[in-house]
């Protein structure tokens, strides 16, 4: 029978070297960043809506581009700049058309264009 000093000295050397185990691991299998965003939630009075970034961009949805949507950029791979800087949300503020002028245009107007997606508010207005 062991005792309690050996115990412990055999349990801080297990800690010791588990702990070695995670930091190596940790640093050697980092986690991917997921690409730009996969879904964006858009909150307004009318009822939140979700958007499926990935869906909308990838080959196995929609296949858009990112220039496609994003007015501001001019080539693939450029960061936007958010829709909230210039399209704000009371009239009067900001440069252009109000946010929700926009994204009605933008995303609705595609919608209708491809005959694909919803149009009725209730499809997209759905989560409060």
């Amino acid at each position: 029978m062991m005792d309690s000093k050996k115990e412990k000295t055999v349990a801080y050397c297990l800690a010791g070297v588990l702990l070695l185990v995670a930091v190596v691991c940790y640093a050697a299998y980092p986690t991917k960043p997921p690409e730009p965003p996969l879904r964006v939630m858009f909150k307004n009075i009318a009822g939140n809506v979700f958007f499926d970034h990935k869906e909308h961009t990838s080959d196995k949805g929609y296949g858009l581009k990112c220039t496609e949507c994003h007015h501001d950029i001019d080539k693939e791979g450029q960061k936007p700049t958010p829709c909230g800087e210039c399209h704000k949300a009371e009239e009067g503020e900001g440069m252009g058309p109000l946010r929700s002028d926009a994204f009605h245009k933008q995303c609705k107007g595609c919608h209708e264009e491809g005959g694909q997606g919803p149009v009725n508010c209730s499809a997209c207005h759905v989560l409060l």
